[in-house]
């Protein structure tokens, strides 16, 4: 769906039927600014609805890069949990930023100044407040190559979740208690950045880790890697179970396109899908899945969401782009001409099942991304559905 502001001639909400419309959705749905933003906050709280993946009461851990799509993201997850709002959201969040500032170029004195701007944002929400140094990923333990115990099936479900919840609030209530406060506002961050870097030493080991790969392509998935390592190490020692991603749906079509190109096709449903359970204790949602990079443009721009901007992944001179960065230009300008592209790529990968990319055991689990190996060959590969047969 394209999304464009309205320069001319004015025209009527299509939604309240009254106001001047301020953009318009799809090419033909002008919005005004109030109807946009309950239609914003609707398909975010629509979409955790739909799935039910998230029960109340659980950790959840929103990983925030500063960027337009993880900060519209805080913002929704902000606003479900006012007291005054109709359907609150009822799980406890906390905020983690991963500083990638040694390998996109910065210096020293830029790092601090992100911190510091990323530690204003979490202290203005009351979340907790989570830091990880990509130097850090050289101070992992090796369970995180691991695939981490999931939760028991015989487990109580979603509705038993709420009903133990309400239950939990009446008590309070009955007990004195403020009952009707949300119990998923902490009173403030519990691990501030503070002004002191990782050592220089393993910020120099971090820069040659990269220099040793050969092209771009590879540090990009090198560096996502990582991150998600982090995220994931971070989530289980703090007791998080869910992590929050800011995927957009423009970002998870160019993922889907950069997947195919890199040989991943058996795993694009874990690696772009709103539910990735591929560590198994802790499980990553998407729930920016169904916005348009425009769309969080514009709400960002509407409603003062704070944002920071954040340097790429340094490249040499003569390094030729990454397949990431080619397949976003061609998507991005494909678009401008044909604005249903990113939505019907998106649309069909939404059709994509996990299965393939699940393991039955260690042994079949790859030791950096923990899908299924796609390397088995003969009829047990056939069975499983791996990618290529030999």
């Amino acid at each position: 769906p394209e999304l464009t502001p309205l320069l001319s001639s004015p025209r009527i909400c299509m939604k309240c039927k009254e106001s001047p419309a301020a953009l318009v959705i799809r090419l033909k749905d002008p919005f005004c600014r109030s109807c946009f933003r309950e239609y914003f906050v609707h398909k975010f709280r629509a979409v955790l609805g739909k799935n039910r993946v998230i029960f109340p009461g659980e950790k959840v851990l929103l990983a925030l890069s500063g960027g337009p799509a993880s900060s519209a993201m805080l913002r929704q997850v902000q606003e479900g949990l006012r007291r005054e709002t109709a359907k609150k959201l009822r799980f406890i969040p906390g905020i983690i930023f991963v500083d990638e500032g040694a390998v996109c170029g910065q210096s020293a004195e830029q790092r601090e100044q992100s911190l510091a701007a990323m530690e204003a944002i979490a202290q203005a929400t009351g979340f907790p407040f989570h830091v990880a140094h990509l130097e850090q990923a050289f101070e992992l333990p090796s369970s995180i190559l691991r695939r981490g115990a999931r939760g028991s099936a015989a487990g109580p479900g979603y509705k038993a979740a709420v009903q133990g919840f309400i239950q939990q609030q009446q008590r309070q209530e009955a007990a004195g208690g403020d009952g009707a406060a949300c119990p998923a506002r902490p009173r403030g961050p519990d691990t501030a950045p503070g002004s002191r870097l990782p050592d220089a030493a393993l910020t120099q080991q971090l820069l040659r880790f990269f220099e040793a790969a050969e092209t771009l392509t590879a540090k990009e998935e090198m560096l996502q890697m990582l991150r998600t390592h982090l995220i994931v190490h971070t989530a289980r020692t703090q007791g998080y179970s869910k992590v929050m991603m800011g995927d957009c749906c423009t970002r998870v079509a160019v993922k889907l396109f950069t997947n195919l190109a890199l040989g991943r096709g058996a795993f694009l449903a874990m690696d772009t899908g709103f539910l990735d359970t591929r560590h198994g204790d802790v499980a990553v949602v998407r729930p920016m899945r169904d916005y348009m990079a425009k769309e969080i443009a514009f709400y960002n721009h509407f409603f003062g969401v704070p944002t920071i901007t954040t340097p790429a992944l340094r490249p040499k001179r003569r390094e030729k782009p990454s397949i990431h960065h080619v397949t976003e230009k061609f998507l991005v300008e494909l678009q401008v001409d044909f604005p249903s592209t990113i939505s019907t790529v998106y649309r069909t990968g939404e059709k994509l099942s996990p299965a393939p990319a699940e393991g039955t055991s260690e042994s079949e689990l790859c030791l950096l991304c923990l899908c299924a190996l796609d390397t088995l060959t003969g009829e047990w590969a056939l069975h499983r559905g791996c990618t290529r047969v030999t």
